[in-house]
């Protein structure tokens, strides 16, 4: 968790800020997010049918795939010397481009597009994070995340 003076938060912005570990995406996972989110639709947790589409095997929901943004963020997030707490801000935009198929492996590559002081202590990060499948021409996502740092 890379920390920056809050004077040289704005000289980052346009910067890579990186790349995640590997993470696989298990059928267990997929299970555990159905049973709290309540889709469990056939695609995501049903192996044998979701071998008859053309995915031809189950894919994590993309919301769950977006859920891991925190996850994987974590290590390549920059923050405010002093800060005291973040708080996840929402999203700008989001586009699912490619489902994730149980078993691939995903990674997030981020770069800080803006970070400015909305209110005396309260700094607002821009990320746009692209969700890759290892082997993939396309990825699974791409998302401009917004986080808030108190110092």
């Amino acid at each position: 968790m890379p920390q920056v003076p809050v004077a040289q938060l704005r000289d980052h912005i346009g910067r890579e800020l990186g790349q995640s570990q590997w993470l696989t995406v298990e059928q267990d996972r997929i299970d555990r997010f159905a049973d709290c989110t309540g889709d469990h639709q056939f695609i995501h947790v049903d192996p044998e049918k979701a071998r008859q589409t053309p995915f031809g095997t189950t894919i994590a929901h993309g919301f769950l795939s977006l859920s891991l943004l925190p996850l994987l963020m974590k290590e390549l997030a920059l923050y405010p010397e002093g800060m005291k707490m973040g708080i996840n801000y929402g999203l700008d935009s989001v586009r699912f481009l490619q489902p994730v198929k149980v078993g691939s492996r995903v990674r997030i590559n981020a770069t800080l597009l803006d970070v400015y002081e909305k209110n005396p202590g309260q700094w607002l990060f821009k990320t746009r994070a692209v969700m890759e499948i290892e082997g993939a021409d396309k990825p699974a996502y791409i998302a401009e995340s917004l986080a808030l740092c108190v110092v």
